[in-house]
């Protein structure tokens, strides 16, 4: 199982990654970010690194790359001087409904073209139970 999770988790990938930069110009690392700045208020770097599960160098140059593109914005934090706050630009905010849409369309050929929906609900559920886990597991982990 962990073989064909894998591989198709490869494939599945490389896809969406082909399809963003196609559709949208958009790599798949900035898409992400672009996603973790749409759902999280008061956005700042270390939420992008928390939700990633990437360092916060590596977060704070891909916001970096999004600002020089025009699709977000920083604005110092009023309640912490050492942060600063991440919001999407109108332009950011086109590119992530343009990203989502090529997205979700690549999503339906792969996987619920595939299953079908109710399959295809079954698999969400289990991948955020697995998700929910592993974070919690990782948590004591590193509680000790």
């Amino acid at each position: 199982m962990f073989t064909d999770l894998h591989r198709f988790h490869d494939q599945l990938e490389a896809a969406v990654e082909a399809r963003l930069v196609a559709d949208c110009g958009l790599a798949l690392g900035r898409y992400e970010v672009l996603e973790v700045i749409s759902r999280t208020d008061a956005c700042r770097v270390n939420d992008i690194a928390d939700e990633l599960a990437i360092t916060w160098g590596g977060a704070s140059k891909l916001v970096d790359r999004l600002e020089a593109a025009q699709l977000c914005t920083r604005r110092p934090n009023p309640d912490d001087g050492r942060s600063s706050l991440i919001r999407l630009t109108a332009a950011g905010k086109r590119a992530l409904t343009k990203a989502r849409k090529s997205l979700d369309s690549e999503l339906d050929l792969r996987v619920g073209g595939v299953l079908g929906q109710r399959p295809l609900d079954q698999l969400a559920t289990a991948l955020r139970r697995l998700n929910d886990s592993a974070r919690e597991w990782d948590g004591q982990r590193a509680a000790g």
